[in-house]
């Protein structure tokens, strides 16, 4: 969490305590701050996923629903916190809208803070994602486009997706490398 959401977190604390309201933060607090799941989630205990598996995470996670793994179907990603802006890339025409779960969202439900993720999709194309990358407003998983979910031939099921618009630095070779698509493992180190 940075240094200013967690500022912003203790003010809301402090202000709801004031006005007796402090037990709904943790429910309200991921709508009124994107990409800050509270850590108590994080403990809770993560589901077995009842449709094909999309997602598997492994090595340095504190939540497990397998063997050493966390694993996911759409429906537990549709769960988290959604996360939606239109950006364009460059591998699309013109902008398009993301559907997805922010990584900072999948990362704080899993209690990862800190280290590298090395992201492989289906190919096995890997990619190392420093975990400092999962920050509000920056990138997601993406499980839908223009509302539709992503077929392997659209890049699907999953997809690394930076708001490329919405600053300089995500338009580069290294985060055009990061946006990994058709994802279907996460092994944190």
């Amino acid at each position: 969490m940075t240094r200013a959401v967690s500022r912003l977190r203790r003010r809301v604390l402090i202000c709801l305590a004031a006005i007796g309201a402090a037990a709904a933060l943790p429910a309200a607090l991921p709508a009124v701050l994107p990409g800050a799941l509270p850590a108590a989630m994080a403990a809770e205990p993560l589901p077995s996923p009842a449709g094909p598996v999309l997602l598997t995470v492994t090595g340095a996670i504190a939540v497990q629903n397998a063997e050493g793994a966390a694993r996911f179907d759409l429906a537990m990603l549709e769960a988290l916190p959604q996360t939606r802006f239109r950006t364009s890339t460059i591998w699309t025409d013109g902008e398009v809208a993301f559907t997805g779960v922010a990584l900072a969202d999948l990362l704080a439900r899993l209690g990862v803070g800190a280290g590298m993720l090395r992201a492989v999709a289906i190919n096995d194309y890997k990619i190392d994602i420093p975990v400092s990358d999962a920050v509000e407003g920056g990138p997601m998983i993406a499980y839908r486009i223009d509302g539709e979910t992503m077929s392997v031939r659209q890049k699907g099921p999953l997809w690394v997706v930076y708001p490329y618009d919405s600053k300089a630095e995500y338009r580069s070779e290294i985060i055009y490398a990061r946006s990994i698509w058709q994802l279907d493992r996460i092994i944190v180190e």
